[in-house]
């Protein structure tokens, strides 16, 4: 089903899709959608709510009225403000129907008896009466006009991406409040420990080079020849939420992307795209600290090969992926930490994480390797850097 759809429950399916309400509402290892997940900020930590039809610990009590209001204005049936993590400013652009539509097929769900942990915030930020002032600087609380000098396909893609999809909560900064700095729209960002990259129309550090075939079997697969493969947050965006949209919805994001105007991301050469050479020779010289070729030589290379082009898996190539090509290497630490999953229609790839079996100094060493290898940039990663990203 899609947008289209005339069921309610059916199109709420979709939209709850598309929002990806599921990965912020699900703790690790818990209940879809029975809340708990855990938001790390610098203020403190923020746990997501239960959204399943429970009466005391979800939405079972709530009326139409009540979850418009959420939503749109980020206020809770009690009264009391909820936090920009979730993305008020952005989902009340959402028509009345289509937030109704969610709740719909979220009362259709199986009821979990569950309360999430409090939130450990520092004052002030625990007074949730100072998210009023913050909506009032930074929630429109307007709903999406389409732009009448637009296609349908555009207005379509504007839709998901800054309303439904809310792609600038993760690819566009934020200021001194936590509201998205909107002069450096879609530029990136860091968002839950990974960055988060540039996904304007500029040529060397965004997405100006992609075409709208590659942006689309990205959305849809998390991987494009060439592009790389996502891992992180955008990894599970993809397997929960961009995998299940339609063909004509891809094709939209795609057309509105592409639309955007380019930000240069000044730290972000261009990616690499040639292959690295496989000569022993050549491999040795290419690291000046052999603990990073060590620990590439022990685990890494039997997947992505001493090239960089995967011999086992397409998504397993490092070559041409912005990851390798960042020279803070901070996505290819935390590859390395947490592991990798890509979802296929018949399968699952997985890439097996290596946080206990290897030291900080060992992992910022392999990710400088892989960086100086297969980049265009080397990285200088160190160990006090990766203890901070466990």
């Amino acid at each position: 089903t899609d947008l289209n759809a005339t069921d309610a429950v059916s199109r709420g399916r979709y939209l709850t899709d598309a929002a990806d309400c599921e990965a912020c509402h699900t703790a690790e290892g818990g209940r879809a959608f029975a809340g708990g997940r855990a938001f790390k900020t610098a203020f403190g930590t923020l746990y997501s709510p239960n959204i399943t039809p429970d009466a005391q610990t979800g939405i079972g009590a709530w009326s139409d009225a009540d979850f418009l209001r959420a939503l749109h204005q980020g206020v809770s049936r009690d009264g009391t403000r909820l936090y920009p993590a979730f993305p008020y400013a952005a989902y009340t652009y959402l028509t009345d129907e289509d937030v109704l539509a969610i709740k719909a097929y979220l009362l259709t769900l199986a009821p979990v008896r569950s309360t999430p942990p409090d939130n450990t915030l520092a004052f002030p930020f625990n007074q949730r009466w100072l998210m009023s002032v913050w909506s009032s600087l930074f929630n429109p609380n307007e709903r999406f006009r389409p732009a009448a000098d637009r296609s349908p396909e555009w207005n379509r893609g504007a839709y998901l991406v800054e309303g439904l999809g809310h792609c600038g909560d993760c690819h566009t900064p934020r200021n001194a409040l936590q509201a998205l700095d909107n002069g450096h729209k879609f530029a990136g960002a860091i968002a839950d420990g990974w960055r988060a990259y540039n996904i304007t129309m500029d040529q060397a550090s965004g997405i100006g080079g992609w075409s709208e075939t590659e942006l689309a079997e990205y959305l849809s697969t998390g991987h494009a020849t060439g592009r790389g493969t996502a891992s992180g947050p955008m990894a599970e965006a993809v397997a929960l939420s961009l995998s299940k949209l339609t063909p004509g919805d891809l094709h939209a994001l795609a057309v509105y992307l592409r639309s955007v105007p380019p930000i240069s991301t000044p730290d972000l050469p261009p990616p690499n795209q040639s292959p690295a050479s496989p000569e022993p020779k050549q491999i040795r010289a290419a690291s000046a600290d052999t603990l990073g070729m060590q620990v590439f030589e022990g685990v890494c290379a039997s997947c992505h090969s001493w090239t960089g082009v995967s011999l086992l898996a397409p998504v397993a190539t490092l070559t041409g992926a912005r990851a390798v090509n960042d020279p803070t290497a901070m996505n290819v630490a935390q590859v390395v930490l947490r592991g990798s999953q890509w979802h296929a229609a018949d399968r699952v790839l997985l890439m097996p994480a290596f946080g206990a079996a290897y030291s900080d100094r060992e992992i910022a060493a392999v990710a400088n390797y892989v960086t100086a290898r297969f980049g265009a940039q080397p990285s200088a990663i160190t160990a006090e850097r990766i203890h901070e990203l466990r």
